[in-house]
């Protein structure tokens, strides 16, 4: 059997190993008196993802959750990184609460603690309440109290007993991927909007860490997606191209959290679109964290172009790649938790809140043998433990995923787990990296 190449002692003591899901992707969001989302629209659209597949069953995690807690358990790991759906708790978004997705919710909750597992919740994982797109979703500056009265909602359920919570994963998929690029729900391609987008989404993730506070809750903070950007040359037009693409990728909800201000290049590109009184937010998007997670996976190689703003434009570059077409590039993970010390956070803990590929991962006599992701979580692994020796404060490491699941606008042919799921039967198989996994946390 393939091995990782590190095992427990290899990080400091008390350093957190866990996996990571998310609602929608995962749990069936047919069942239990889920309302609709944006996310089932965007899939009934044609064109948007691929065979037009959706949430709605998913791995029907909703029903096998014990199941799957067993195998997060099984494999020696410390903690469970799971997303809470806001319209399974408010079928509406707003107002009447949907007593099921609290009991489920709950039980989860209670499940985890039996199997002493650490329940790491994300508010928010993409999947808004179709009655507040309807609103204008997150173009509406109404949305951060939405949120707020959301989070009061569940937190105040299951609050009590979470080891840590943040508010909103990947705010650039919130912000720019889906309103910029329009690859993900709503599928807007508009600057206005996404300008509105990326700044209401801090002020709902600062609003939700108040409410937090308020209900006395604490180990609070926020997950944010980096991509490291290679100018395609070295010519100064790539240079910018690419100091662009860090600004609004890597460096904007970071900056508005911990600097109160937004870069000079996005700002100026944004400022005619941010809403009235913009400047007065920052107070509530300041709501100081207890730590901050970093979900990593690639690079991107940025070429100029004569397009409108932000004028450039990705090109192929000549690494490994995964079944993404993404560039294995593990450097990147340590530039980030250094960076991430160095000019936002200082002391405070840093973790690794999602890493992993996807993999053309088959099952031949019962098996799934997968020594690419074993590789791939090796390298980066290692690019850890050289950012903590380089003095960065990393904490925790999620392997993103538990399980193969519903790949947003791929659909279901996208697998990222440690477990193979088998899409028509829901079997749940481990996979050989999973087994690695297991043997590195007892070693």
């Amino acid at each position: 059997m393939d091995k990782f190449n590190w095992d427990r002692s290899d990080l400091p003591e008390g350093f957190m190993f866990g996996t990571a899901t998310s609602s929608y992707q995962i749990e069936g969001h047919g069942f239990g008196g889920a309302g609709r989302t944006h996310w089932d629209d965007f899939a009934a659209t044609p064109g948007n993802v691929v065979r037009a597949e959706n949430g709605l069953k998913a791995c029907d995690h909703y029903h096998r959750y014990a199941e799957d807690l067993d195998l997060v358990a099984a494999a020696g790991l410390d903690a469970y990184r799971f997303s809470v759906s806001w319209a399974r708790v408010m079928p509406e978004g707003r107002g009447a609460i949907n007593q099921e997705g609290l009991d489920f919710y709950d039980r989860l909750t209670d499940a985890m603690l039996e199997r002493d597992l650490k329940p790491c919740a994300t508010l928010y994982h993409w999947e808004l309440p179709s009655p507040l797109a309807d609103l204008g979703g997150w173009r509406n500056g109404d949305i951060a109290n939405w949120f707020g009265d959301f989070t009061d909602v569940i937190m105040g359920k299951i609050g009590d007993r979470m080891h840590s919570v943040a508010p909103i994963n990947e705010p650039w998929c919130v912000g720019w991927l889906s309103h910029m690029l329009g690859h993900h729900a709503p599928g807007l391609r508009d600057i206005r909007a996404t300008a509105r987008a990326m700044h209401h989404v801090l002020l709902a993730h600062g609003t939700a860490i108040d409410r937090m506070r308020a209900l006395g809750l604490s180990n609070l903070g926020g997950v944010f997606n980096f991509e490291y950007p290679h100018p395609a040359d070295d010519t100064p037009e790539a240079m910018e191209a690419a100091a662009v693409y860090d600004e609004y990728y890597n460096q904007f909800f970071l900056s508005g959290i911990f600097k109160g201000e937004y870069p000079a290049r996005v700002l100026k590109a944004f400022e005619l679109h941010l809403p009235k009184g913009w400047q007065d937010d920052f107070k509530t998007i300041q709501t100081p964290l207890d730590w901050v997670g970093l979900n990593y996976y690639t690079c991107k190689r940025i070429a100029p172009n004569d397009d409108p703003w932000p004028s450039h434009q990705e090109v192929d570059g000549p690494l490994p790649k995964t079944k993404m077409g993404w560039e294995i590039y593990p450097d990147g993970l340590h530039h980030f938790l250094t960076r991430t010390k160095d000019v936002y956070t200082g002391d405070l803990p840093l973790l690794v809140t999602e890493n992993g590929m996807a993999n053309a991962d088959i099952i031949q006599n019962g098996q799934v043998n997968d020594p690419e992701r074993i590789a791939y979580v090796d390298v980066h692994m290692k690019a850890v433990q050289r950012a903590i020796a380089d003095g960065a404060p990393v904490e925790g490491y999620f392997l993103w995923s538990l399980m193969d699941n519903y790949e947003w606008a791929l659909g279901y042919e996208k697998r990222f787990g440690a477990v193979h799921v088998d899409f028509d039967t829901l079997t749940r198989t481990p996979k050989a990296s999973y087994y690695a996994l297991q043997d590195a946390l007892r070693r």
